[in-house]
């Protein structure tokens, strides 16, 4: 306000905004406002920019039901971008990382998960005799060394895996190919310092959480089919209580899938959908290991034992090897089937493993038959089987009979009359005459007239 006049003056400074300036757009189509927009989605920049643009955006975003939508929208670009900075480069001449590349041997695989010199090595010195590098300094474990543990006539694969830091799923230390190797196993040791902080075990969850691998969890029961027209279809069996049909679409939009069936049967999260849409999650069993417990006093080394999936030992006393080697046996839910020929005692020396992580992720007794050869399925006519999971003894079984714990199979293949029968079709005009082509008795050709 100046002294001699009433009036006011005021100067307004304005951004640009126009969508012809090509310095208010640097990069996204429009003025200043669609530039911070794109870069709040994570549209400018480097890919780990981006994702750090997303998470502050998410961050300083309310979650309520007016933003769900948006939330899932953000979610799911996040999830596009991490999985862009996970997978190698196309075309790229880099060296491939020695000792990473482990062959896959025994009936299951364990992998030690954890950070630096917390007792791993010592822990597969102990159960498998493999020496592996321990000292008192850090990052003595530089490659992935392989053991082997013989437990009920079964051959346990143990991995010890470098070190992981915090950021190992971005890359650091060489954390990329440690959290690969890991996603190959069957369950997983998350080895942990007692006489530390209990931030552990969470910064190592968020680290394997970011690469895909879901620890103690089950697979969301969710269906989404992808159909070629009609819109999105939501249906739910059960009431939701984080999840609607605004942000289902949001998030199927993301993933430029515009015409789908949604089936939902369980109260499920944002992110949970979001792994069923990616479809490359792994679920994964993971056991807590707290070693070095023989610093600790009576009452904490009581109160970590009780927590969850939780099992506490000293790998320099040697404490508790027993019952970890119990509880590993048990969360992997192994089953043995003795085989068996006609007329001739069963092989308790060599059984089949089955576990639910390979073959078709079943205990049937196809997946016992395939365990041992592909082409036995052809042939295959039923199974005798011996054991708890049968009524009588023996029993006769077909391919989808659920087997238990130590039962004997045996097959029965079928005769060359069988086969060729199966091959024909019945004697019902199913095939034409001479050759093996089968031909469906509900339909009849349409004859000509008869002549009068």
């Amino acid at each position: 306000r100046m002294a001699n006049c009433d009036c006011i003056v005021i100067v307004v400074v304005m951004a640009s905004f126009s969508k012809t300036s090509s310095k208010a757009g640097s990069g996204a189509s429009g003025g200043g406002w669609a530039k911070a927009k794109h870069q709040s989605m994570g549209g400018g920049g480097s890919l780990i920019e981006r994702i750090q643009a997303i998470e502050l955006e998410m961050a300083r975003t309310q979650k309520n039901k007016a933003t769900a939508s948006h939330l899932g929208s953000l979610k799911a670009k996040l999830c596009q971008l991490k999985r862009e900075l996970l997978e190698p480069a196309s075309g790229g001449g880099g060296k491939k990382c020695p000792g990473f590349e482990v062959q896959k041997m025994g009936d299951a695989r364990i992998g030690l998960v954890g950070f630096p010199s917390v007792g791993k090595s010592s822990l597969l010195t102990a159960f498998t005799g493999q020496e592996s590098e321990a000292a008192a300094y850090e990052f003595t474990t530089l490659t992935c060394i392989p053991g082997v543990i013989y437990y009920n006539d079964v051959r346990i694969q143990l991995l010890d895996l470098p070190g992981i830091i915090v950021g190992a799923s971005t890359g650091r230390g060489r954390g990329r190919q440690v959290i690969a190797t890991a996603k190959s196993c069957d369950i997983i040791l998350m080895v942990i310092d007692a006489t530390k902080e209990d931030a552990q075990k969470e910064m190592l969850t968020k680290e394997l959480d970011n690469v895909g691998i879901r620890l103690n969890k089950k697979p969301p029961n969710v269906t989404v089919k992808e159909t070629k027209g009609g819109g999105v279809k939501f249906n739910s069996t059960v009431p939701l209580t984080h999840f609607d049909q605004e942000t289902c679409c949001s998030i199927l939009k993301q993933y430029k899938m515009h015409n789908a069936d949604v089936l939902v049967k369980e109260d499920i999260t944002a992110d949970e959908f979001i792994d069923v849409i990616d479809g490359n999650r792994k679920y994964c069993k993971c056991i807590y290991v707290y070693n070095k417990v023989d610093m600790l006093t009576e009452a904490q080394v009581d109160e970590i034992a009780r927590r969850e999936q939780s099992v506490v030992m000293s790998v320099s006393q040697k404490w508790n090897y027993d019952y970890l080697l119990k509880r590993l046996w048990d969360d992997m839910e192994i089953v043995r089937v003795y085989t068996k020929k006609k007329g001739c005692f069963p092989e308790f020396n060599d059984p089949l493993i089955l576990t639910p992580q390979r073959g078709n992720k079943t205990f049937t007794v196809e997946n016992a038959v395939l365990s041992l050869h592909r082409s036995m399925m052809d042939d295959f006519k039923h199974a005798l089987i011996w054991g708890s999971s049968v009524k009588q003894s023996p029993q006769v079984v077909g391919k989808d009979h659920i087997l238990h714990d130590e039962d004997v199979m045996q097959i029965v293949k079928m005769t060359q009359a069988e086969k060729a029968k199966a091959s024909h079709g019945k004697k019902t005009g199913t095939t034409i005459a001479g050759s093996n082509i089968k031909v469906d008795p509900k339909k009849k050709e349409d004859k000509a007239p008869l002549k009068s």
